[in-house]
């Protein structure tokens, strides 16, 4: 069984996946005028005054912190360092141009998202690719496809390997059992889940940015320490990536292909973008400004943030390190543990494991809240949510006491799927986009706070959920 997923596996990210994120971050970066770059400042403008606003909904900063949650976690830790430690050096390099040129893509999903979200009956907004798929294709039946695809993912899956990543931390730095790790997580795990989507928001909101800065703040340490090092780590970086340091051996050609598939992998499954999973935490806020693209900004920045900022500093712990010996079977979280422990000591296995637990367990609770959207997508029941319930924590105690491999192999392939049904709207939604992006531009342009109107465009605002942007 283990055989055949890993082909399933080799046939998404080989031969499909690869090029799909690749054309339609290239596409949406041109087409958005290389809007991750040219208006950089703005995002952080926009960031700055996320906490604002509220209104109804959750803000845009509690919005951004959910989405950080999930997508800072283990990917961010025991993820790169499996890039690494299957794909070399090169693999960083393709998991920073996959987050560059995918902060275009998220863009379009999180503006999208907030353009096509509803209200429940507690009064929370939900959306998603899920929503923008019935509303703006008139195609329920490929939303209905998102969701089953999110729900096994994020639901299911995703959180078996973040229980995985923190009962191997803690077992290593405080010698304590999985099963009993996992307990512990099933028990933390439901005190948050059941308090619904708000208590998750305003969790994410107090411990994202504490765990992110403590993380930050020791890579910057160990990088300081080794600072004549950083260019040649740097190069190595670089060489590997095109096969360089391969070129005498004459294995460029799979090397190169290695790292350009562990790096998009690893880097997708860590910042999310064209997953469309952040995008459900984008249309759960009120923006400020009062415009979807305003939250396309905010998400932008969350990839930046996750792969260009926490992922590097991963990477850097361990190729500052000796650590990194090909087949030796030292990788995931307990690399990153090695790697630490080299530069600062035996007390570095039992920061990875604290942090790991930060990060991997707000993920849990983050991605819970995105397949509880898509739940509701698919019908409106208690019994139901509850039953779901459930099912999450029974794959959390799994994830704790499961074998790495196979729920690594299962994660990438349910988000594999995800990801190809969401670039396909993406495509097909991408004229509303565009427009959203330059009315929004056009406003700024015009020195007005930007708001939007749908009046402009009635053959769209037809289509909108009535009650929010459609009275």
């Amino acid at each position: 069984m283990a055989e055949f997923f890993n082909q399933i596996s080799g046939l998404l990210w080989g031969h499909i996946l690869i090029y799909l994120l690749i054309a339609a971050g290239v596409f949406f970066t041109i087409r958005l005028g290389f809007i991750q770059f040219a208006q950089f400042p703005h995002m952080i403008k926009v960031m700055a005054n996320s906490r604002n606003n509220a209104g109804e909904g959750i803000s845009s900063f509690q919005a951004f912190c959910t989405s950080l949650a999930a997508r800072v976690g283990t990917g961010n830790m025991a993820g790169v360092a499996v890039a690494l430690y299957l794909g070399g050096a090169g693999a960083i390099f393709w998991m920073w141009l996959i987050a560059l040129i995918g902060m275009a893509t998220s863009f379009a999903e999180s503006a999208l998202a907030q353009l096509y979200k509803v209200k429940d009956e507690e009064g929370n907004y939900r959306g998603g690719p899920a929503y923008y798929m019935q509303y703006g294709l008139n195609k329920r039946w490929m939303g209905i496809l998102f969701s089953l695809c999110l729900i096994l993912a994020f639901g299911l899956v995703f959180n078996a390997v973040q229980s995985n990543s923190i009962a191997a931390a803690f077992e290593v730095a405080f010698d304590v059992p999985k099963y009993v790790m996992g307990i512990l997580l099933v028990i933390g795990s439901a005190i948050i889940i059941f308090g619904g989507l708000k208590t998750i928001a305003r969790f994410a909101e107090l411990v994202v940015p504490f765990m992110a800065l403590a993380y930050l703040m020791v890579a910057l340490y160990v990088c300081f320490s080794n600072f004549e090092l950083l260019p040649d780590v740097f190069m190595q970086v670089i060489n590997s990536a095109f096969g360089l340091e391969q070129a005498a051996g004459g294995a460029v050609g799979y090397a190169v292909m290695q790292a350009m598939i562990q790096g998009i992998k690893r880097g997708l499954f860590s910042n999310e973008a064209g997953m469309g999973s952040a995008a459900n935490a984008a249309a759960s806020a009120t923006p400020n400004p009062n415009h979807p693209a305003s939250q396309g900004y905010v998400q932008m920045l969350g990839v930046f943030v996750d792969t260009i900022v926490i992922c590097s500093a991963t990477a850097a712990l361990v190729l500052l390190s000796n650590q990194l010996v090909p087949d030796s079977g030292v990788t995931g979280i307990a690399l990153t543990q090695a790697a630490l422990v080299e530069h600062v000591g035996e007390w570095g296995a039992i920061f990875i494991a604290v942090a790991i637990f930060f990060f991997a367990f707000t993920s849990i609770v983050a991605n819970y809240s995105y397949a509880e959207t898509n739940l509701m997508f698919l019908q409106e029941n208690k019994m139901a949510m509850m039953v779901f319930r459930i099912c999450v924590l029974g794959m959390v105690m799994f994830g704790a006491v499961g074998e790495l491999g196979l729920i690594w192999t299962l994660a990438d392939i349910s988000m594999g799927l995800m990801a190809i049904v969401n670039v396909a709207a993406l495509f097909m939604l991408s004229g509303i986009v565009i427009w959203l992006a330059k009315d929004y531009r056009a406003q700024l342009k015009e020195g007005k706070t930007p708001k939007f109107d749908p009046s402009s465009r009635p053959e769209i605002a037809k289509t909108l959920p009535k009650g929010i942007w459609r009275k």
